[in-house]
């Protein structure tokens, strides 16, 4: 753990931020440490302070000071991002918006909601079956809805639902000036002047602090069924998902696990599934279309050398396969005591899919290192994790070369370098190298948005 590498607040600061929050301002070292630190190997950072704002006047005026006093600002979620993305390089302010959880308007005949930054998937989704209505985007953690739109998160439905960047119609946002700005209507399509609700969507609070975010919602399906199968070799699992959406089967979910994550998750969730590489499928629609569906994608898996289906509709039994699917990384990394995940991800167009994963499995093979492969198949993106020994330097740089050559491979592939993580820390010199000069393009909306880089300094690119 390192300090904050910038100096403590000015007395004029902490006086303006003291009478504007009170107690939900915090100096305390474990609070800024828990706010410095990261889930993944990147060193924990301590802010100068933390404060939690209830409403989007009280971000306004927290912006108006910081600004006025040259001080950084880094929004912060749930404290779920696994690139380094609310480190907070050059000390500052960060802004915890959790408190902001209040689900302000729900549109059931317009099959969409209204919320404020804070509140959680999980809390929202809890919210909504009472009116037979359910938000899809679903990256496995309980992030707030503003964290998951600053990092245009994906998740296991996104096969069938899209991303975040397909989920949201419009955003409320503060700009580094101190503006209050709305980016849409609800309206279901416009083109009404530049898209400034993608331009938010994945920027990763380094052009404004996403306040609320109005979402599309889906109908709750009729019949919802999960199935696990698991196959004798890595190129069954991959072609079986591959040939599944080349027939159009609107697969809801589609998740692959190889041999080792397979061991991971089998020991820290108590299971008994094959040590093989696995799919996890999650069906939706009507109880006759599920069972179609099923049936297809089963002889798919038999004919690539897949197991019977293990498959459940009760919602207890679904429950604890997606948990253990979510509980993933952190399984990863309990193959080893005292050890620390490296995650990265990558995504590639699907007809390469088999390919590149098969080439990374070969890669891992010959590593010291653990790997456990796991992704989200459906839409040509998976993940590494590798588990390192923190007090050992080499295992380091040996997960370095390993992720080299693998989002390398991605790339090679017309794939990108992150499908879903964002660039944050770790993955800036690879964003370059994907979008060339488009890089410059970025450094100057930037600027413009945020000429003295306070807004969460350092993240995505370098100025």
């Amino acid at each position: 753990m390192t300090t904050s590498p910038a100096s403590p607040l000015s007395e004029a600061l902490t006086s303006e931020l003291r009478a504007l929050f009170g107690d939900r301002l915090h100096f305390g070292e474990a609070m800024r440490s828990q706010h410095g630190a990261s889930e993944a190997h990147f060193d924990t950072v301590l802010p100068d302070a933390v404060v939690f704002p209830h409403s989007t006047e009280e971000v306004v005026a927290l912006v108006k000071a910081c600004v006025a006093a040259d001080t950084p600002i880094i929004p912060y979620g749930a404290g779920t991002s696994i690139e380094g993305n609310t480190t907070p390089v050059r000390g500052g302010v960060s802004v915890d918006l959790s408190q902001m959880d209040a689900i302000l308007q729900v549109n059931a005949e317009d099959f969409d909601v209204t919320v404020q930054a804070g509140v959680r998937r999980e809390q929202l989704n809890e919210y909504l079956r009472d009116v037979g209505l359910f938000f899809p985007i679903d990256p496995g953690a309980n992030a707030t809805i503003g964290g998951m739109a600053a990092t245009r998160a994906s998740g296991t439905n996104a096969v069938r639902y899209g991303t975040m960047r397909e989920a949201i119609l419009s955003l409320r946002v503060v700009t580094p000036d101190g503006r209050d700005i709305r980016t849409a209507r609800r309206a279901r399509k416009s083109a009404a002047g530049y898209d400034l609700t993608r331009l938010m969507i994945g920027s990763e609070g380094t052009l404004g602090i996403i306040t609320e975010v109005t979402l599309r919602l889906h109908g709750i399906p009729e019949a919802i069924m999960s199935a696990v199968c698991s196959f004798e070799t890595l190129g069954g699992a991959v072609d079986t998902v591959v040939q599944s959406i080349q027939l159009g089967i609107p697969l809801a979910r589609v998740e692959i696990l190889d041999d080792v994550q397979m061991k991971a998750v089998n020991a820290w969730s108590n299971l008994a599934y094959p040590e093989k590489t696995t799919l996890f499928f999650e069906f939706h629609g009507s109880e006759r279309y599920v069972q179609e569906q099923v049936e297809t994608v089963s002889a798919l898996a038999h004919d690539n050398g897949g197991s019977e289906f293990q498959w459940s509709n009760l919602p207890e039994e679904r429950a604890r396969l997606w948990k253990a699917r979510h509980q993933a990384y952190y399984a990863a990394v309990g193959l080893r005591k005292g050890a620390v995940g490296w995650p990265t991800d990558v995504c590639v167009p699907i007809s390469r899919l088999a390919e590149c994963i098969l080439e990374t499995k070969k890669d891992l093979e010959g590593a010291s290192i653990p790997g456990p492969i796991l992704g989200h198949v459906g839409d040509g993106n998976f993940h590494v994790v590798f588990v390192i020994d923190p007090n050992k330097p080499e295992e380091a740089e040996e997960a370095e070369a390993l992720n080299r050559r693998l989002v390398r491979r991605a790339l090679d592939m017309d794939g990108t370098c992150t499908g879903e993580h964002g660039i944050g820390l770790g993955k800036q010199d690879w964003l370059v190298e994907e979008m060339g000069e488009a890089v410059d393009m970025m450094r100057t909306i930037k600027r413009a948005l945020d000429p003295r880089d306070l807004f969460n300094p350092g993240k995505i690119f370098q100025l």
